[in-house]
């Protein structure tokens, strides 16, 4: 049986490389890929989006979205993907155009052209909150909804508090996971550690020789670099796949729980931060319906790191 996804993507050098594996994924078909702002600018993602496609060598309706947050100004992670978001490596405009419309009024088509499908969220959930405000009855229509985002009781990468699409546009996070939405929350901290790639390991990807192969390491250059001047050590991490990765192959999450996962939206020191009710002490104190909503938030707390780099492979061969 086909599964059906939905991308919603900020498009920058690791979205490049979740949205190459759900295209080569045998039993996934890509209904609608949606573009928001967040790695870089709206354009830049938009076109790196397209971009990515030509070198999949599919054809899958690209949607351009909503260019800013919700209620704050726009914030980029260009530092660290490059310039163009994918690793200033000089690869040229993409030849296709995308739709016409907005990106949230394509998801709200989407979704309700494709009840059950899985929605995958790449970037800040600007689009999201964007299309479940216009049009709530889609929240019954998704089957899934993983999500690329926050931190679980652990550092962020952008503030000590926060991940960076969470952060982003905090108030779009909020309405996202109180939203009765079947999140499932993919942290930032699963890509860390054994789950990033080596230099032997990128290297080793690389030598596959396919196209998708060469340009999901290729666009990674300015990560090496930024990750080499934190670390110490050449190596990719990779987020937004290792979230794809659960979404295409759930079992990949060894290890997860449901909790209530409320978004911090006022406070400048923690910002975007995912507060998850670890112990449930929320249930002790306020239990009843509206509880039970709030704890729907799946939270992925261990990933099989060997089956994740063999999944990878798989898809970039």
């Amino acid at each position: 049986m086909v599964r059906t996804f939905i991308i919603d993507t900020d498009t920058a050098s690791d979205d490049a490389v979740a949205i190459l594996m759900a295209l080569q994924y045998p039993d996934v078909e890509v209904a609608g890929i949606t573009v928001v702002h967040g790695n870089v600018p709206l354009h830049q993602c938009l076109a790196n989006a397209l971009f990515t496609l030509e070198v999949a060598g599919v054809d899958v309706p690209v949607w351009a979205g909503a260019d800013r947050p919700l209620l704050r100004p726009a914030s980029t992670a260009q530092a660290f993907h490059g310039v163009d978001g994918l690793g200033d490596a000089g690869y040229g405009p993409p030849s296709r155009t995308p739709e016409a419309g907005h990106g949230a009024d394509a998801l709200i088509d989407l979704v309700r052209a494709n009840p059950g499908c899985t929605l995958v969220t790449l970037g800040p959930l600007t689009n999201v909150a964007l299309a479940i405000s216009r049009a709530p009855d889609i929240v019954d229509c998704i089957g899934r909804c993983v999500v690329m985002g926050g931190a679980a009781n652990t550092v962020g990468n952008v503030t000590p508090a926060a991940e960076f699409n969470i952060w982003v546009d905090p108030d779009a996070a909020a309405i996202v996971f109180r939203s009765g939405l079947s999140v499932e929350m993919v942290g930032w901290e699963l890509c860390r550690g054994d789950a990033g790639l080596s230099q032997d390991e990128y290297e080793a990807l690389r030598a596959l020789g396919t196209p998708a192969a060469k340009f999901a390491i290729g666009c990674q250059a300015a990560v090496i670099r930024a990750i080499a001047d934190m670390e110490g050590v050449p190596s990719i991490t990779l987020p937004d796949p290792v979230a794809m990765a659960v979404a295409l192959e759930p079992e990949i999450c060894i290890r997860s729980s449901r909790h209530l996962v409320e978004v911090e939206t006022t406070s400048e020191l923690t910002r975007g931060m995912t507060v998850v009710d670890a112990l449930d002490v929320a249930s002790r104190r306020d239990p009843g319906p509206a509880w039970e909503l709030a704890r729907a938030v799946t939270v992925c707390r261990e990933v099989d790191i060997p089956r994740w780099k063999s999944l990878l492979r798989t898809c970039l061969a």
